[in-house]
């Protein structure tokens, strides 16, 4: 809990006006007491001028001293050392003189006050066994005192004692915890808007991701087929660079729709779309749909698959050498489940340069494996020219983070993402329920 919270930062909670109140209830509270019992008694005029005096004022002291303590502990500072001093000091003689001139009615007050407010200071387990202590203590010493004096009333002498104790101890304790547990809900709650804008920002991250990162991929691919093809084709050179610049405007359109907040992932498109772009780079697709059951599925599930076709077709084409893939949505125990297969995952291969990169002598710079000549589209790409894993991966043991994004996204909604390595194919499987 903070120890300096300000108006500026109440964020509307209304801490401060509790704390201001909760200073007033409990600082009012000693002040009302001690100056109704003991004020009384000092306005006697048959009580001497000289104890009268000093019984005031070190009732005046007691009261101001724990009225500051009050104040520092609502803040959470530690207690001032002089305040403390002045505090006991002002106690011992408000309650010592009333106590030697043999009134066992007010001489308990003021210790018994101060001590309520010193526990405050103390964690909660040591706070009640000074209680305890001091319900002990304090009636042995009126008892004491009333037996030495001759005192007739010698019960009126201990139970006085113990119940004022019993009266500002737990009272103190109990409005102070009521005060940590509402600025502790007040932490609560500013840190639940924190966690909701930090999940806004993750989610609006993963979004982006999916729009420029499969756009910015096309684009590079088409591109530099496209300067392959610039000296050879320049006819084709221009239709592909006709297709980015449509590619860019659909990025420029669905980022600004992403700000706005009104986009939404349709999954039968993203299923023809990918078809077109992997058939554009040379991988023969195989599309097997339920268009029913993509349909009838809930628009969270239903968005979510469609980014998950988007990232495994990106993945394909920035990572993969594939020749072949299948998109596969079929009806599941659960409700649906979408399988997206590709064979791109070789090994790298002894003539596939350092590190098994892929990248040919004479190739040139490369993008998904085009080169000047292939075909249509780049038809034509070869698996070695892609970079390839080194071995079998574990079931969700992608690089990168889009796929792990997209697995704790499903997660959310009840569904479940993994993918899986092995020899040359690279296997996502994405289960939603309908």
């Amino acid at each position: 809990m903070s120890a300096t919270r300000t108006v500026a930062d109440d964020g509307g909670s209304g801490l401060v006006s509790l704390r201001r109140n909760l200073w007033w209830g409990l600082a009012g509270t000693v002040a009302s007491v001690l100056g109704f019992a003991v004020g009384d008694w000092v306005l006697d005029p048959d009580v001497d001028a000289g104890v009268r005096a000093v019984t005031g004022l070190s009732t005046a002291a007691t009261i101001v001293a724990c009225g500051a303590l009050l104040g520092q502990r609502i803040r959470d500072e530690a207690p001032s050392a002089i305040w403390l001093a002045t505090a006991g000091c002002a106690a011992a003689v408000a309650a010592a003189v009333p106590l030697a001139v043999g009134n066992f009615g007010i001489w308990s007050i003021a210790p018994a006050a101060t001590i309520s407010v010193l526990v405050l200071f103390l964690p909660a387990r040591r706070a009640w066994l000074v209680l305890g202590a001091a319900l002990v203590v304090l009636p042995a010493v009126g008892l004491v005192t009333a037996l030495a004096m001759g005192e007739p009333r010698v019960a009126h002498a201990t139970w006085m004692p113990a119940l004022m104790v019993v009266a500002f101890g737990p009272a103190m304790l109990g409005m102070l915890h009521g005060w940590q547990v509402a600025a502790r809900l007040d932490d609560a709650r500013r840190l639940a808007g924190e966690l909701a804008v930090a999940d806004e920002r993750l989610r609006f991250a993963a979004d982006l991701h999916d729009i420029q990162g499969h756009h910015l991929q096309v684009i590079a691919l088409k591109s530099e087929l496209a300067a392959r093809l610039a000296q050879a084709d320049p006819a084709r050179a221009a239709e592909q660079m006709r297709e980015v610049q449509q590619l860019a405007g659909d990025a420029l359109r669905e980022t600004r729709a992403l700000v706005q907040g009104y986009r939404r992932t349709t999954l039968s498109a993203e299923i023809a779309n990918a078809s077109k772009v992997l058939a554009a780079a040379g991988v023969t697709v195989r599309a097997d749909v339920d268009a029913g059951l993509a349909a009838s599925l809930p628009q969270a599930p239903r968005s979510l698959l469609g980014l998950v076709v988007r990232e495994a077709t990106t993945n394909v084409l920035r990572h993969s050498s594939a020749t072949r893939a299948a998109i596969v949505l079929v009806p599941d125990d659960a409700g649906a489940r979408l399988v997206i297969d590709n064979d791109g995952a070789r090994r790298a291969g002894p003539g596939d340069g350092p590190g098994g990169a892929g990248v040919r002598a004479g190739d040139g710079p490369a993008v998904a494996g085009i080169r000047a000549g292939d075909g249509p589209a780049g038809a034509g790409a070869r698996a070695a020219d892609r970079p390839a894993g080194t071995g079998p991966r574990a079931v969700g043991s992608g690089d990168g983070t889009g796929l792990a994004s997209l697995a704790e996204r499903l997660d959310a909604v009840g569904g479940r993402l993994s993918w899986v390595s092995d020899d040359d194919r690279f296997v996502v499987t994405a289960t939603v329920a309908g």
